[in-house]
């Protein structure tokens, strides 16, 4: 157990009740979402709110969205009184970007609480600025003693399931806010650009669920402007906006950030599309997704043989490297699974290349391994074909199995310790230990996989487990019917929670409201640990 309390920490009351507190600028955002770029009479403003995200020990990016074309200016502080702070000039944003900007903050403090404020500058005359907008985050710390903290999730406006002023929102944000985390990592599923918002959807007890709706969110996406204005959509919540202010994130995608089940090359047989072209519209999705969220890799001042990606590491001290994995652009056609030979698999070579030669060079504790997708679950696409791993035949590995047998492997062979997966996908929450006395590929040392989400989208019932690498479910929440709404069934989320002192690894399972549904405590040093 971290010797941080579940409860904000001290250092970050007096923050709450000032910075932090969302003020006039951030009153919901005009629902079209359009930024006026003719508009030059008063002075830019940040009503989207601020973000951070890929934080390490000397360094994060800051996103802001402007209603205009603006000059980002950021300036950082070790005190939230902003005495004697650094600032610096980030872009000037426009239309090309749809107004969002990230700048880059190196030279920071590790381990420290870092405050900033961002503020928007007219490009023509740099006297004419907006209100600031605060936000702040913690560098990861270079030694153990601060302990590590954070939270996961995904899968946010699925099945028609938006914003619900009656509820309050997307209450769950607050959940997690509260817990005072490190960073937050979303799972996948960030948007459903293949799920339109309606304004209301009459439940099976009769009551209505009303929702938020925009212009875009009003059919599935399919031009740049419809996905940037579904990555948007969620923005117009202010728990979310709070929680970006204070909370830095790790983001990774995963299928209806394009459409459901998609994979390169795919042309959809969906009659809501004009533009049936997969790769088309993930090229347009991933753009409004680098635009939208603050990811190292995807940065515009980011110039490396890891431009343009989604999986990278992120490193956090001594306890802890985050693998974040991209499960979807590299894949191969889904099918039913049973070729006894298969090079790309759900990650692609190069991508499992990279993967061995990380997790082999990590010298943390814990390698927490970001999957899109779950193992041993068996999720189907249509009658014949699957979309995950698993594929349900209980026997040696086949199709893309054979992929995640050859990385247990060499996580077994090079003596890895310390992984552990974590996903959502699947609309419940669950634990599965995965041992090889159970399984029918044995040549990999046990490990856990914790399954959280939604956030704010559909509960669906479980799927059956696949025998291949011995999973046995530990816990499991679930509805019984499909597309329960989250008025039915509780938003769910995990807590990750790494003691400085003795290495452990707590793992919570909750829900909205946050109550711990099931918890249980990892040993460092160790592999399957009971």
């Amino acid at each position: 157990m971290s010797d941080r309390p579940s409860s904000p920490a001290p250092r970050r009351r007096s923050l709450l009740r000032g910075s932090l507190a969302v003020p006039a600028a951030l009153a919901v955002p005009s629902l079209s979402g359009a930024a006026p770029s003719f508009a030059r009479s008063g002075r830019p403003e940040a009503a989207w709110g601020v973000q951070a995200g890929d934080v390490g020990a000397h360094s994060g990016l800051v996103w802001v969205r402007s209603d205009r074309p603006a000059r980002m200016i950021v300036e950082t502080s070790a005190t939230e009184s902003f005495r004697n702070p650094t600032r610096r000039h980030g872009p000037v944003i426009g239309p090309g970007t749809d107004f969002t900007g990230t700048t880059r903050l190196h030279g920071l403090p590790a381990g420290e609480q870092i405050h900033y404020r961002v503020t928007l500058a007219d490009p023509d005359d740099p006297r004419r600025t907006g209100r600031p907008v605060s936000g702040t985050f913690r560098t990861t710390p270079q030694g153990r003693k601060q302990g590590v903290r954070f939270v996961w999730s995904g899968d946010i406006a699925g099945q028609g399931w938006g914003i619900n002023p009656d509820r309050g929102g997307y209450r769950v944000y607050e959940d997690m806010r509260r817990l005072d985390p490190d960073f937050f990592l979303c799972s996948g599923d960030n948007i459903y650009a293949d799920g339109p918002i309606l304004p209301s959807v009459t439940l099976p007890d009769g009551t209505v669920w009303r929702n938020v709706t925009t212009e875009e969110k009003a059919k599935v996406a399919e031009s740049l402007a419809e996905f940037r204005g579904a990555f948007r959509y969620n923005l117009l919540d202010e728990n979310l906006r709070r929680f970006n202010a204070q909370v830095p994130a790790i983001v990774q995608w995963d299928d209806h950030e394009v459409h459901n089940n998609w994979y390169p090359g795919q042309i959809l047989d969906d009659a809501r599309y004009t533009e049936k072209r997969t790769d088309v519209l993930a090229a347009r999705s991933l753009r409004a997704f680098s635009e939208y969220f603050p990811v190292s890799t995807l940065s515009p001042d980011h110039a490396s043989d890891t431009d343009g990606r989604v999986y990278r590491v992120l490193r956090h001290g001594p306890l802890l490297d985050v693998f974040v994995l991209d499960m979807r652009t590299y894949r191969n056609a889904n099918s039913p699974g049973r070729q006894p030979d298969d090079a790309t698999g759900i990650l692609g070579a190069e991508q499992l290349r990279w993967l061995k030669r990380e997790l082999s060079r990590s010298r943390a504790v814990w390698k927490v391994i970001a999957s899109d997708m779950p193992l041993g679950l068996v999720v189907a696409d249509g009658k014949v074909n699957f979309e995950a791993v698993a594929q349900g035949d209980p026997g040696a590995p086949l199709g893309r199995e054979l992929q995640i047998a050859e990385l247990l492997r060499h996580i077994k062979h090079r003596k890895i310790t310390g992984t552990v997966w974590l996903t959502a996908d699947v609309h419940y929450t669950s634990a599965q230990h995965y041992d090889p006395s159970r399984a029918a590929f044995k040549d990999f040392a046990p490990f856990w996989e914790f399954v959280s989400g939604p956030l704010a989208a559909g509960g669906f019932p479980a799927t059956k487990l696949d025998a291949t690498f011995g999973p046995e479910q530990r816990f499991i929440k679930a509805p019984t019917r499909a597309n329960t709404s989250p008025a039915e069934t509780p938003p769910y989320f995990g807590e990750v929670d790494i003691d400085g002192d003795s290495g452990e690894l707590t793992v919570r399972l909750r829900q909205e409201g946050g109550e711990v549904l099931f918890s249980t405590v990892l040993q460092p040093g160790r592999v399957g640990q009971e």
